[in-house]
């Protein structure tokens, strides 16, 4: 029984098909239905002796492992950006040429798989993927409005949320058609708001029946948005086995250049999920600048902030966090405030 290996090439309407065996001779190609039960059709016909079976990540990639692999497939997903670097090589780019290309790769065994995460993991993401969106949206409308009242000399200048409406509508009055346009943002801006405070609510109720999130949000500056976005990113903490690997993985680790004598660390990678990390630098913000109980974690921080600067020192405070949090998950230990009890675990 000669094994096969088989690429897959998706898109919206069709999938590209690749099946060529242990010794890469392409065995058939062709195409089908972007549809699970199309594609799993075709591959019992046409590759009923599949050892793997490539895709790469995408959006519709977590959707087609989960469906292929409960149907007793062997799917992995292969990384675009490792994908892409072989699939250059090629002269012509088209779907055929893909899918034999990752075909080939996974014959070779050369991929890195990529882990796809629960369900759950992406409900919670695209709930704050949503929330991120909207409270965009709002900041966009804000700035449009102050914009639009500067033209005619008007300026909100600095001013809280509670009384940015009425100051808009101030500066506004006297003129008709001002007036109104203001009034149509104001509107489209009061929306925005409620529907940001409808998704808090969700994922308040969420972390609240979540143990993991709960656990968190006793660490200083860790609220349930930020939780939540960890938990979801993260997934499963046995993924990583060294908590410290966890700042890398969010792009919270410098760069580095090095080739004979030259040797060079740059700024933060900011590879991996750039709202998490967003999360944790104003976490590690609100931990060094507005709570008042003092930790080693955050003496560190202030200390480090005099040596190199508050936005440094924030970034490194943000990576320790995303380490700490790991351990907490992992171990399901407590926040040790102090250095004497960090060392007497």
């Amino acid at each position: 029984m000669e094994q096969q290996f088989v690429g897959l090439d998706v898109s919206q309407a069709e999938t590209a098909v690749c099946v060529v065996d242990a010794a890469g001779v392409l065995l058939w190609q062709g195409k089908c239905l972007s549809t699970s039960e199309a594609i799993a059709a075709t591959l019992k016909r046409r590759a009923p002796h599949a050892a793997r079976i490539a895709l790469e990540t995408g959006p519709m990639s977590a959707w087609h492992w989960r469906c292929l692999t409960a149907l007793g497939l062997p799917v992995v997903c292969i990384d675009a950006r490792h994908a892409k670097a072989a699939l250059a090589m090629q002269v012509n780019k088209t779907d055929a040429n893909d899918a034999f290309g990752l075909a080939q790769i996974v014959r070779t065994g050369w991929f890195r798989e990529v882990r796809v995460k629960s369900d759950r993991s992406h409900r919670t993401r695209s709930l704050l993927a949503a929330r991120a969106k909207l409270v965009d949206m709002r900041k966009e409308v804000a700035n449009q409005l102050r914009g639009l009242l500067k033209v005619f000399g008007h300026v909100i200048g600095t001013i809280g949320n509670q009384g940015f409406d009425a100051r808009a509508r101030e500066l506004a009055a006297g003129d008709a058609a001002l007036s109104a346009t203001a009034d149509a943002l104001l509107t489209a801006r009061t929306v925005l708001a409620e529907q940001v405070a409808r998704l808090d609510k969700l994922l308040l109720a969420q972390t609240r029946k979540d143990p993991a999130c709960r656990r968190l949000m006793t660490v200083p500056g860790v609220g349930a948005i930020t939780a939540a976005a960890f938990v979801a990113t993260i997934d499963e903490p046995g993924r990583f086995r060294h908590s410290s690997s966890v700042g890398a993985y969010l792009g919270l680790t410098p760069r580095r250049y090095q080739s004979g004598t030259m040797d060079i660390s740059g700024h933060i990678s900011k590879t991996g999920d750039s709202l998490l990390r967003c999360y944790l630098y104003e976490a590690a913000t609100t931990l060094l600048t507005r709570v008042q109980h003092w930790s080693a974690l955050k003496a560190w921080g202030v200390r480090l902030g005099k040596r190199v600067g508050q936005k440094k020192a924030r970034v490194a405070v943000a990576r320790k966090l995303a380490v700490i949090l790991h351990r907490m998950w992992a171990d399901q230990t407590e926040f040790r405030w102090t250095a004497a009890e960090a060392s007497m675990a």
